[in-house]
């Protein structure tokens, strides 16, 4: 049965909610167009006095409520750097990812970290995910991979958020990105390696290596046999033993090189990470590292100053690494030219590397 009952003198019966006051009404009380409006809401952009004034004293007579979403995006260019790297629990990214928090943290701006876990095509996915988010900077502190199809895709990713106004810098060698670019010197690094160990009168050596697309990869190799090729050595293909970027990938790469039977006086890993697993597989069959086989790394990640023995490597600044990627991105002069930063390696002998036994 209806109900007879009169609602309560001053009390107003509830009626349809009223539609959400938009930026539009806003702009046409306070007179002033819809963008400048919105760049007094947000502060985004330095606008006159009067007519921030004039925007406030408007969405405070109709109760507008900025869209905190819209506000996100608009601001953000502002504030947020995109960085992408294939796994952040590796120590090399760890290391530079934290250089750049630092220097973000100078700027107060904030850093999104992303990981790819070797997936080429997640990292296209990451960069237009960044555009979308309004990002200030992308950086890309993962290797460089030798696929022209995947390239020019991210080329123009990367392309289309520049000339919105995005910043990029990257850290290794892409061959046709055009971009700033921290490179490590990554083939004069692993050659300096070589000689050190040269020096230490090895002559019989094996490489662990990694995916031979990545830049890193084949960059560090190249240098090592040049290095040897110096000196009238030839490393011989099966003594070139590939596997995962990673620490397990050093340990079932040793494994193999062990069960040919054939064993060098020395052993190059192409990154410290796989030195670390290398290590562990040796001591798994008896050897004694560098008593019985001689080992070293690249890189120089904290952890390898604390292994027994310590790792023989090729230091990089790793964390200035990524303190110069953020610099170069968010530098204030920008000529139509890419700039290129060059990253030395310095060759550090540790007590996993010695001469060799005699015979060896």
């Amino acid at each position: 049965m209806p109900s007879t009952e009169t609602p309560e003198r001053g009390v107003r019966p509830l009626g349809p909610p009223r539609s959400p006051v938009t930026l539009h009404a806003v702009a046409r009380t306070a007179g002033v167009s819809p963008a400048t409006a919105s760049r007094a809401l947000n502060g985004t952009t330095r606008v006159r006095e009067d007519l921030r004034a004039r925007v406030l004293a408007a969405a405070d007579e109709l109760g507008y409520i900025p869209n905190a979403h819209a506000q996100a995006l608009a601001s953000s260019s502002n504030n947020t750097v995109g960085v992408i790297c294939h796994d952040v629990s590796d120590p090399y990214f760890a290391a530079i990812s934290s250089g750049v928090m630092r220097a973000a943290a100078e700027h107060e701006l904030l850093v999104m970290l992303a990981s790819t876990f070797r997936e080429p095509d997640r990292e296209i996915a990451y960069v237009s995910m960044l555009r979308a988010q309004r990002a200030r900077a992308i950086l890309l502190i993962a290797s460089g991979i030798e696929d022209r199809s995947w390239e020019r895709s991210l080329d123009s990713e990367l392309t289309a958020y520049q000339n919105s106004g995005g910043r990029v810098a990257v850290v290794s060698r892409h061959r046709s990105l055009r971009v700033d670019t921290v490179l490590p010197e990554n083939r004069a690094g692993a050659t300096a390696l070589a000689r050190a160990l040269l020096g230490l009168g090895h002559r019989e050596f094996a490489v662990l290596t990694g995916p031979a697309r990545l830049t890193t990869v084949s960059d560090r190799l190249a240098g090592f046999r040049a290095g040897l090729a110096e000196a009238g050595i030839r490393l011989p293909r099966h003594r070139v033993i590939t596997g995962a970027f990673t620490r397990d990938g050093g340990h079932d790469a040793a494994v193999q090189l062990l069960r040919h039977g054939d064993r060098p006086s020395c052993v190059f890993a192409v990154t410290d990470v796989m030195a670390v697993g290398a290590l562990a597989a040796f001591r798994e069959h008896g050897l004694r590292v560098p008593e019985d086989i001689s080992l070293a790394g690249f890189d120089d990640i904290p952890l390898v100053r604390e292994l027994t023995p310590p790792l023989t490597t090729v230091a990089l600044p790793l964390t200035a690494m990524g303190h110069s990627a953020i610099a170069l991105a968010l530098r204030a002069e920008r000529g139509r030219r890419s700039r290129v930063e060059r990253v030395a390696g310095e060759v550090v002998l540790r007590a996993s590397t010695a001469p060799p036994a005699p015979g060896g």
